[in-house]
């Protein structure tokens, strides 16, 4: 039996399916799962397969997207079981299994050998076909008598037999699955092609004076079989090394969390270390670690990618929180009561999971054009051989078959899904991971960069370079550690780093974050602290006419209006900076710097990286605001950023990076996610999305090509099925091979240093 690696889901509206079943459906039974399929070639085997499930009773909803060949599955468990499912699959060549590193890894590895199994089939088939159709092509007339005739073509017959049965069965089973779901997919004229071709060539063995004549299609058959093979197995090469490529760059991101032990110290601790029980902590901007209570502190948790609810949800000591929910505001310490494997690293697996679910608009037109232009092959295959029944019946069959194939869309269906898959599995290798599949479209169209400072353009790692203080005393330092570990703000990370930690973990502050401003907190004793730049600290309505002025400070701590303690920072760039927008000044975008910090330390900064229009003081609305002005200009905006007060900018941007160390809000929002600390992966992600969109240009132009031309060949007779199949395979193989050059590309060009 399969496991069932799924959370089980509120069951919501299930009124109508319950119904149908006849029976009540409880609350919290419908459960939702992903996973990998395996046996998919074309868009239309995706449909098929959903019409499969959605068949069954006990499946609510099946979403297949073929780039990733994953499955969203929606179901009942005690109606109907995965087993069961996987056995309506199978006779159509299907199979899946849940999306965990380990068994999709294994499901490729069968997947890869079983393709290669039936290259090699075919191929080694097709070697020994040929030898014995080779005398029938190079003999005069009469040299070869016709016993001797005889004996090759049955031969060849007895040689194409495994190559039909073996080699060329997943081509039977697709289209037969296709027909049976009322679709027509690129399986269909393949498999009539064949068939047609392997029914003339026995009754022209068994019978060559019958109305089939005398000539035989099995070298043919087994060439275009072969060749067609070829194209599918670098495909999947191609596919597979994308795949791994995302596993790989998802999994080698952290995932840990601040665990308080019974001594009220703190530590931290993988996810997978967490037990039920546990108490964790967790600041504003980071993802719930597991399923929980919350025991202290409020705050607001976004559930969007888990429930729908688009609105914050408040959280209050008691509320139960769910694991990958983001924490909004407040620092909250939640007690675990649920742990498991889909927890792990949820933040950039939800990411990843994201990546190929919006199919980008030329994949869905390239979809739509291969449907109609099938339905038009066979229109056109039957005409064909109704013409030469006229012509020259001896010679009907033959144009018939060259029709079915060399008008096989392979190539329409692979030009733009092969592009988009190489690129993404190349921007994996290089650090950027898509939440989007679209982003690759929109990055090919910016011609305006927008960027944040602090932990963008800046180190994310800042130094504290001096601190100045009136009352510098222990209270003033353990009230800073304890509002600047409320906060994912490279600035608050950098002075948690060097204060010492808080004496007492267990003491409960309510902490709340202003985005682009500060940090809140209430101590036990009732006075309001406040962390963050000045004079937001500064408490307004105190007065301040002894107050030192501390504009110069990056962070300044106060208590009840009265500044406490005032650090001073150095901010370096990030390594590489100034080349890369450099760079993308050189391409053609204008850049700006757009940030909340004072705009005397905006201004030094803008100067060292070469941007020349830039903003200081802007709050969360003020960037969106610009932004959206720049949009109605007919700007292409990409937005850059980090913090939990660029996530509104980053939903709004035409497309967004967030910074690999930002916070999950950021993240979550952000059409892709930078996982290195080197702003030059931009640089290739923007170049590598131009030459992409050229390459699909490229694949659709050569497709329409390739049938303009054989086309007509084929419909005349100057095509014979043998160069049909050739020429079919090699323009597949060509759409392949000028798609991988996306992956070789990335993966060979140095990185600058």
């Amino acid at each position: 039996m399969l496991p069932a690696p799924a959370a089980t889901v509120s069951a919501g509206a299930l009124g109508a399916d319950a119904r149908r079943a006849n029976r009540p459906v409880p609350d919290g039974a419908l459960t939702r799962a992903r996973f990998r399929l395996s046996g998919l070639h074309c868009a239309t085997c995706a449909g098929l397969v959903e019409s499969l499930l959605h068949a069954q009773r006990g499946v609510k909803s099946a979403e297949v997207h073929p780039s990733t060949q994953t499955l969203v599955l929606d179901w009942w468990p005690e109606r109907v079981t995965l087993d069961e499912l996987r056995q309506v699959l199978a006779p159509a060549g299907y199979d899946f299994v849940p999306d965990l590193a380990g068994p999709a890894r294994d499901l490729r590895r069968r997947e890869h050998r079983q393709a290669l199994w039936r290259l090699f089939v075919a191929g080694f088939l097709m070697m020994q076909v040929m030898m014995l159709a080779w005398p029938s092509y190079v003999a005069a007339p009469g040299e070869l008598p016709p016993d001797q005739a005889a004996l090759l073509r049955w031969g060849q017959w007895v040689l194409t037999l495994p190559v039909m049965l073996l080699a060329a069965g997943p081509f039977f089973r697709a289209a037969l699955s296709q027909l049976r779901g009322r679709r027509l997919g690129m399986d269909v004229p393949v498999a009539l092609g064949l068939a047609v071709a392997f029914v003339a060539g026995s009754g022209a063995t068994l019978d060559p004076d019958g109305p089939f004549g005398h000539e035989v299609y099995f070298d043919s058959i087994t060439m275009f079989v072969t060749f067609l093979l070829g194209a599918r197995y670098l495909e999947l090469r191609s596919r597979h090394r994308a795949a791994a490529a995302i596993e790989q760059a998802a999994e080698a991101l952290p995932g840990e969390v601040e665990r308080l032990r019974t001594d009220g110290a703190v530590e931290r601790v993988a996810i997978e270390a967490l037990a039920i029980g546990d108490r964790v902590r967790v600041a504003a901007g980071q993802r719930m670690p597991a399923d929980a209570i919350v025991e202290s502190g409020t705050g607001a948790a976004d559930e969007s990618l888990l429930t729908g609810e688009s609105r914050p949800v408040a959280k209050l000591p008691g509320d139960a929180v769910l694991a990958g929910s983001l924490n909004l505001s407040g620092v909250l310490t939640v007690c675990v009561r649920q742990v498991g494997e889909q927890t792990r690293l949820a933040g950039i697996r939800q990411l990843m999971a994201q990546a190929f679910q919006d199919r980008p608009t030329t994949l869905r037109t390239a979809d739509r054009v291969a449907g109609w232009f099938l339905a038009a092959v066979l229109v056109l295959a039957v005409a064909a051989a109704l013409v030469w029944q006229f012509v020259d019946p001896s010679r009907a069959v033959a144009v018939a078959v060259s029709v079915l194939i060399v008008t096989c869309p392979c190539a329409l269906s692979l030009a733009a899904p092969a592009a988009w898959v190489a690129a993404a599995g190349a921007l994996a290798r290089r650090g950027l991971l898509l939440s989007r599949l679209d982003a690759i479209e929109s990055l090919a169209d910016v011609d305006r960069i927008v960027m944040d400072k602090t932990g963008t353009l800046t180190d994310p790692a800042p130094r504290l370079r001096s601190a100045r203080a009136d009352v510098p005393d222990a209270e003033s330092r353990v009230a800073a550690s304890m509002l600047a570990a409320g906060s994912l703000h490279p600035l608050s990370k950098a002075l948690a780093a060097a204060l010492p930690a808080p004496p007492d973990a267990k003491e409960a502050w309510a902490i709340e974050e202003f985005s682009g401003r500060g940090l809140e907190g209430l101590d036990a004793r009732g006075r309001h602290w406040r962390l963050g730049s000045w004079p937001w600290a500064a408490d307004p309505g105190s007065s301040t006419a002894a107050t030192p002025d501390f504009s110069d400070a990056q962070i300044v701590l106060t208590c009840e209006g009265i500044v406490r303690a005032a650090w001073h920072v150095d901010e370096r760039l990030r390594e590489g900076a100034p080349t890369a927008i450099a760079e993308w000044q050189t391409m053609g975008m204008a850049v700006e710097l757009l940030s909340g910090d004072a705009p005397e330390r905006v201004a030094v900064v803008a100067g060292q990286a070469g941007i020349a229009h830039w903003r200081g003081g802007a709050r969360p609305e003020d960037k969106l605001q610009h932004v959206t002005a720049l949009q109605s200009r007919g700007h292409r905006v990409l937005m850059i950023g980090d913090g939990i007060n660029d996530a509104p900018v980053l939903a709004r941007a035409q497309v967004s990076i967030a910074m690999g160390q930002g916070a999950d809000l950021a993240k979550a929002r952000a059409d892709a996610v930078l996982t290195s600390d080197r702003l030059d992966a931009i640089t290739g992600a923007l170049r590598l999305a131009r030459r992409t969109r050229r390459v699909v240009r490229q694949n659709l132009a050569w497709s329409a090509l390739y049938n303009a031309v054989c086309v007509p060949m084929a419909l005349v007779g100057w095509l014979p099925p043998w160069a049909a199949g050739l020429g079919m395979a090699t323009s597949s193989l060509l759409v392949v091979a000028n798609a991988a050059r996306l992956g070789r590309d990335a993966a060979v060009r140095p990185r600058r240093a």
